[in-house]
């Protein structure tokens, strides 16, 4: 019987007489779509034997060796209501990107070189003053992402000595990385304090030792903890950590510059606010509230900063280029409220009223006229969520297209993998399509994308 159904597995010579390979031996290198070919008949020929197909389907071959040929990272439309999706790239570029650093892309650039007199200097000189004017510290580094800045801080600052944390910070980020372990491979003791929903001050200063390091606080932007609680403020940690000499780390996680109680949201500690407050150090996301691209900021004093600059871990951990010239970007609209809030789009989609999300809904609905009846569209009202461990349990008022199919899990999947991939939320098995993390630009683009595959 297996020899009967490997019979029928096409060979690598009829396959590149078939029109679609043909036409993506145009398209791509020859060696390229071979190794896929390959590749492809051996998992289906191994498929057979384990009993798990059937039979052999020529045109899903050449489907699946045309999806694995082509460039993988794709623009996507994110109609899934969460705004900083980890799946989907977190915070989307602030708008124009191209025209601002497009340049870059074609030639060289000033990344590491002093002007003045053509010597190496450092990279961090272009966004280190954006950083230090935002939020009044003293200095300023990037590396590449928030856990990396974490790790950094512990290696520099404190290996082979404590840190103290709370036992309510002791937090898990996304991809089951754990406070406690990133602590454990930075060579530092973890000295938990308090309890998990309480800690005073007096826990604090009773952990102080003579192998005490720093003293670390974690803002916990991934959950909320209510009720019976209780945590120390940073000011409150600020003098105790002057009164034994040791330096203070808050680390924010989400890293916010503007204060969203004023658009009446929840407030989310401000970077500036901590500096201001005297934390040593503070680090935070660039790729989150913050709306760049991803990395770790971190800004405080300046003796602090430059051990951090200086440790061999930061070369490991350093930032590109690319990201480089993104963050400055990022960094320069602070400067000018009005721009921000035009351009910087984690911003734009988190504060988008209401109005403008029907509005937009009911283009795309207007659109899609005649497919009301066979996919049942509606426009229903809903909710949406900031994601990426910011501002949790925070839903924002939102309109949805609603839409009904006798097979709404094979509609989903035909969006995903469309010429313009559509991303929706399944619910009471309807799909449906947020447009508050739809871009205003892209309403088009999805109009088009839905007639394609509806």
């Amino acid at each position: 019987m297996n020899e009967e159904i490997l019979r029928k597995i096409p060979s690598v010579d009829s396959l590149l007489k078939e029109p679609k390979i043909k036409e993506l031996l145009t398209l791509y290198p020859r060696e390229l779509v071979l190794f896929f070919l390959k590749e492809e008949i051996n998992n289906l020929r191994s498929a057979l034997l384990a009993g798990k197909k059937k039979e052999v389907n020529k045109e899903e071959i050449i489907e699946n060796v045309s999806s694995a040929v082509s460039p993988s990272l794709k623009r996507v439309i994110n109609a899934l209501g969460v705004i900083l999706h980890t799946g989907l790239g977190r915070a989307p570029y602030i708008k124009n990107l191209k025209e601002k650093i497009g340049e870059l892309f074609d030639g060289f650039c000033n990344l590491e070189i002093n002007e003045e007199d053509g010597r190496r200097g450092s990279r961090m000189r272009h966004v280190e003053k954006l950083l230090i004017a935002l939020t009044g510290a003293e200095a300023g580094l990037v590396c590449n992402n928030n856990a990396g800045a974490t790790f950094l801080i512990l290696k520099a600052l404190a290996e082979g000595k404590e840190v103290i944390v709370s036992r309510g910070e002791l937090i898990e980020i996304g991809g089951s990385f754990r406070l406690p372990e990133i602590m454990k491979s930075a060579g530092v003791f973890l000295k938990e304090v308090g309890t998990t929903n309480r800690t005073h001050l007096r826990d604090y200063e009773a952990a102080i030792n003579e192998n005490t390091a720093l003293i670390l606080k974690v803002h916990k932007s991934n959950y909320r903890l209510i009720g019976f609680t209780k945590e120390v403020p940073i000011e409150d940690l600020v003098k105790l950590g002057e009164k034994y000499h040791l330096p203070v780390v808050d680390d924010l996680g989400s890293g916010a510059f503007i204060d969203f109680s004023q658009y009446g949201l929840p407030k989310e500690p401000i970077v500036k606010e901590s500096i201001e407050k005297g934390a040593s150090l503070v680090c935070f996301s660039g790729d989150k509230l913050l709306g760049g691209p991803q990395c770790g900021i971190i800004v405080g004093k300046k003796e602090l900063v430059k051990k951090l600059a200086t440790c061999p871990i930061m070369r490991i951990l350093r930032i590109d280029k690319t990201r480089l010239a993104i963050l400055e970007a990022t960094l320069r609209l602070f400067f000018d409220e009005e721009k921000l809030l035009k351009e910087n789009e984690v911003l734009r989609m988190i504060l988008r009223k209401k109005e403008t999300i029907k509005k937009m809904a009911k283009k795309v609905y207007k659109a899609l006229k005649d497919k009301k009846e066979s996919y049942q569209l509606a426009i229903i009202e809903g909710e949406s969520e900031i994601g990426g461990g910011s501002l949790p349990g925070v839903k924002l008022p939102t309109y949805l297209l609603r839409i009904k199919n006798e097979n709404v899990m094979e509609l989903a999947k035909k969006l995903r993998k469309g010429k313009i991939p559509i991303y929706g939320r399944i619910e009471n098995d309807s799909l449906l399509l947020d447009l508050r993390t739809v871009r205003e630009e892209e309403v088009k683009l999805l109009i088009k994308g839905l007639k394609e595959v509806l």
